[in-house]
């Protein structure tokens, strides 16, 4: 492993860290544009899923109470998830992965755009328990099919009246079981080889120094800033993945 492999697999780790800290999602997105120059892309997935989980983890014990409050309010958006994983290997098959996500590129951009230039946030006060088990659904199929399984569940959080701890009670558990199950579906395919491994052990640490970092800034954060900083993450998720499916 050269220097310069080294100085790109921290950058990626800790770029991604940072952004799970503070968000509680968005670390493939934010390290795999390091990743992917200096190594495959199978290879490059199968390090940030458990980058993702484990900075995750350290994440979930920030919301652990609010958690254990709205465990119904989680279960629906995961249970569902879980179900909508397997659909989305299966569509593998019939529809090209690079195509669905320039499609949910261009929803995150006209989303995260629109609403970013507007003063006020929409709410939702009202209970939706339908769509919340759709979102969570969808949310597993894109997921399983393409790797993008927090798109659908942060936009639509973005929009609801939840305090910052709620909203990332959600997000956070949902990305860290669903990547979870992911990382088994990798290993199961032999990703995790002695190489990879290496990276990994280079990678982690500087991850979970970022995460926290990210966690700090996030503490300070009011419930207003931190939607208005899911919005912002919307636009610039979608920026990131369109560049780099197009480039």
């Amino acid at each position: 492993m050269t220097p310069e492999i080294v100085a790109y697999v921290i950058a990626g780790a800790m770029a991604g860290g940072l952004i799970n800290g503070l968000a509680g999602f968005g670390t493939a997105l934010f390290a795999l544009g390091f990743f992917l120059i200096v190594m495959p892309p199978l290879q490059a997935v199968a390090i940030v899923v458990v980058l993702s989980v484990v900075t995750g983890l350290q994440g979930l014990w920030v919301v652990r109470r609010a958690i254990t409050a709205q465990p119904a309010r989680l279960a629906r958006f995961l249970l569902p998830a879980l179900v909508g994983i397997p659909l989305g290997v299966a569509l593998l098959g019939m529809i090209e992965a690079r195509t669905l996500k320039l499609v949910i590129a261009g929803m995150l951009l006209l989303y995260g755009g629109y609403f970013s230039m507007r003063a006020r946030l929409p709410r939702f006060e009202r209970p939706t328990p339908v769509l919340d088990i759709l979102v969570g659904f969808a949310g597993g199929i894109l997921g399983g099919a393409a790797a993008l399984s927090g798109a659908l569940p942060m936009m639509w959080c973005a929009l609801r009246p939840w305090p910052k701890h709620e909203t990332r009670a959600v997000l956070q558990p949902f990305n860290v079981v669903v990547l979870a199950v992911t990382t088994v579906l990798l290993a199961l395919k032999g990703a995790y080889t002695r190489e990879t491994l290496i990276y990994l052990a280079v990678a982690l640490p500087a991850s979970l120094l970022a995460a926290q970092i990210g966690i700090a800034v996030f503490r300070r954060l009011t419930d207003a800033a931190f939607r208005r900083l899911m919005i912002v993450m919307t636009f610039v998720s979608g920026a990131v993945l369109l560049l780099r499916e197009l480039f």
